[in-house]
């Protein structure tokens, strides 16, 4: 069944913060990733770094979710200029709450990793979309065109 009602959480966040949703700017887009400097991942981010202006424009903060550390997310967010914050969520907790761990085959082996899947909370804290089973290409523009319907 999937969220109504996303439900308050902290994590650890990149610029030496801690992200609470409840002080959050909303609407908030919050995309989970599997993993720092991977292709896919990479180029993720990278749209919705090029788009930040025009979310901003709707006054829509950005968010990343991973299993990575922190420092892992320093050197990727300065590698690529990412103007968001990349939250860890090393003990799952947050991807547990979304239902973004799934099994995966990597390698012929299966794996528990995070399902590429991007949320936009509502100003009231309600979930107002999910996609889930991401494709990279057209995601981000696809996230901020829904945005730009609200």
């Amino acid at each position: 069944m999937p969220l109504q009602q996303c439900p308050d959480f902290s994590l650890p966040a990149t610029s030496e913060q801690t992200f609470h949703l409840a002080q959050a700017k909303k609407p908030l887009v919050i995309y989970f990733y599997p993993k720092d400097n991977t292709p896919g991942c990479t180029n993720e981010s990278i749209a919705f770094r090029d788009l930040y202006p025009a979310f901003g424009e709707h006054g829509v903060e950005i968010v990343g979710i991973s299993r990575d550390s922190l420092k892992s997310h320093e050197n990727f967010k300065a590698k690529f200029s990412l103007p968001f914050e990349l939250l860890s969520d090393s003990e799952e907790t947050v991807c547990r709450i979304f239902e973004v761990i799934k099994t995966k085959n990597m390698y012929g082996k299966q794996v528990q990793g995070i399902e590429r899947s991007t949320f936009v909370i509502g100003a009231n804290g309600e979930i107002a979309h999910e996609w889930r089973g991401v494709k990279v290409a057209g995601h981000a523009e696809e996230v901020l065109a829904f945005i730009q319907s609200l």
